[in-house]
């Protein structure tokens, strides 16, 4: 007396054979779809080989909106360096800024001057420096940014920031000029700790100057260090 197959075998036979149908037919369609996608651009190809002169037309409007659009990326580019030159600040809008964005209109400021790699570092971690740049002459800032809301009457900025600039302004950011700048005013003793390390301060006066007008910032600080020597290769 033969047994039938358990009816699960039946089904799993059933199920593959559904599968490998449903596979077949994916396949053929592919297929096909290849096939008149390669009929279509033998098409197109023997076309254009009856008309050159369309592939010529095409080349010639490519190249007329590579330009257009290379003569548009130019201009802004000029623009941009025009209102950049003329990039004014009067302190009362500075004093309305967020923190983050005083520092932005520091890169600014710096980029202004000819700093072409000016920017912004400032945030956790920065280890001191909140703006770097390397200005024409190949000196390279650390300016560590310090924002009072009040302005002159607000807190003055105390030897211990300014001790943590001194302590990585060079070591770590390999600073050739360090700057702690705010718009508010410094304590005595900072003063006296900045003469002594030759650190450079920027205060509400010396920043509206820089701010509002045209003149570099090396051009308003005293003792700067002068540019680099060249190294004279062997």
């Amino acid at each position: 007396m033969s047994r039938r197959p358990p009816a699960k075998r039946r089904k799993r036979t059933s199920t593959a054979r559904r599968r490998k149908a449903t596979g077949s037919e994916e396949l053929w369609l592919i297929g096909l779809a290849g096939l008149v996608a390669l009929g279509l651009v033998v098409a197109v190809m023997s076309w254009l080989a009856a008309h050159p002169w369309v592939l010529v037309l095409g080349l010639l409007a490519a190249g007329a909106v590579g330009t257009l659009w290379l003569r548009r990326r130019q201009e802004a580019a000029r623009w941009d360096q025009v209102r950049a030159q003329g990039l004014r600040y009067a302190v009362e809008h500075l004093d309305s800024l967020h923190h983050n964005d005083f520092e932005f209109a520091v890169r600014d400021l710096m980029h202004r001057d000819g700093c072409a790699d000016a920017q912004k570092v400032g945030g956790r971690g920065d280890n001191g420096a909140d703006v770097k740049a390397t200005d024409p002459y190949g000196r390279r800032w650390v300016i560590q940014c310090k924002h009072r809301k009040a302005g002159w009457q607000g807190s003055a900025v105390g030897t211990p920031d300014l001790q943590v600039l001194n302590g990585t302004g060079r070591q770590i950011h390999g600073g050739d000029v360090l700057v702690m700048l705010t718009n508010g005013r410094f304590s005595r003793p900072a003063l006296d700790f900045a003469k002594s390390q030759r650190l450079h301060l920027v205060d509400r006066h010396i920043l509206a100057q820089w701010a509002s007008g045209s003149r570099p910032l090396w051009e308003l600080l005293r003792a700067v260090p002068p540019p680099p020597k060249p190294t004279s290769l062997p």
